[in-house]
């Protein structure tokens, strides 16, 4: 069955992250360090000035204008100039898919040329405003900040396909292929025991296991992956709502009071709320 989303698409949507400092700075002794090994992220934006950081023994030479990530757990080593020492935008941050750091895995630094240097510039100066308030608001602004710099980074440095290095490790390659499974197969019946044996765990490990990481049991992710897709068919295609509750693998009479129990509306009211 062809799925919208990909299945590090579908890890990203268990993403959290936090800021715990934003500053402005241009200070010359506060960018040298030596094989450090921090455990949180730090994301730059290079304003003015020149110097390089040397990461894991890969020497790089940040230039004004560009976004750079420098993963936690990596060893660090900066330098910059006495005489034009680096006007720098940055932040420390954590970044988890469940309980899994998102960038440890990668051990290199992600750098590349802002598209609009202002735009950037712009965003990690609200960013280290916002972090001064304690409100609601503040706290989604932040969080939207750093998500739009993280993905400006990623993107203008060719950084697309990351996530592929994040689900190459034994139990992101296993989760990965259980998301995999139940992606491929939303039409038809999908039990716990089955699940748990693409994995080799028992059914009383697997369901924790696989919480840990989602953030939900697996056969309640199931359900609403199932509805997700309901969704799209709803507001898409012109299949019958009888047709949709086959394509997701559920009788007509469930998938109505299953759709309705968690969307508050009928499938029919949903489909018409959308046109």
């Amino acid at each position: 069955m062809n799925q919208p989303t990909t299945i590090t698409g579908r890890l990203l949507e268990n993403l959290t992250v936090t800021v715990t400092h934003a500053q402005l700075s241009s200070k010359y002794p506060g960018w040298n360090r030596t094989n450090e090994t921090p455990s949180f992220n730090r994301l730059y934006f290079i304003d003015k000035g020149e110097g390089k950081v040397i990461l894991n023994g890969i020497t790089h030479f940040p230039k004004p204008g560009q976004l750079m990530i420098m993963p936690a757990g990596s060893s660090q080593t900066t330098e910059t100039s006495l005489e034009n020492p680096y006007t720098r935008y940055y932040c420390h941050f954590e970044a988890r898919i469940g309980e899994w750091p998102l960038f440890h895995s990668a051990n290199k630094l992600f750098i590349g040329d802002a598209p609009d240097p202002d735009a950037a510039r712009e965003i990690f100066a609200d960013l280290i405003h916002q972090l001064q308030n304690n409100d609601v608001l503040s706290t989604l602004r932040i969080q939207s900040n750093l998500l739009s710099l993280m993905a400006l980074c990623l993107e203008s440095g060719g950084y697309t396909d990351f996530m592929q290095e994040f689900i190459q490790t034994r139990d992101q390659g296993k989760l990965a292929h259980v998301l995999n499974y139940i992606d491929e197969r939303l039409n038809k019946s999908l039990e716990v025991d089955e699940l748990a044996e693409l994995v080799h765990l028992h059914p009383n490990y697997f369901i924790p296991y696989f919480k840990k990481f989602m953030g939900v049991p697996p056969m309640h992710y199931v359900h609403l992956k199932r509805m997700e897709f309901a969704k799209r068919l709803l507001s898409y295609s012109d299949s019958t709502i009888s047709d949709i509750a086959e394509q997701v693998g559920m009788e007509l009479a469930h998938f109505s009071k299953y759709f309705k129990k968690l969307s508050g509306v009928s499938p029919s009211a949903y489909r018409n709320s959308t046109k």
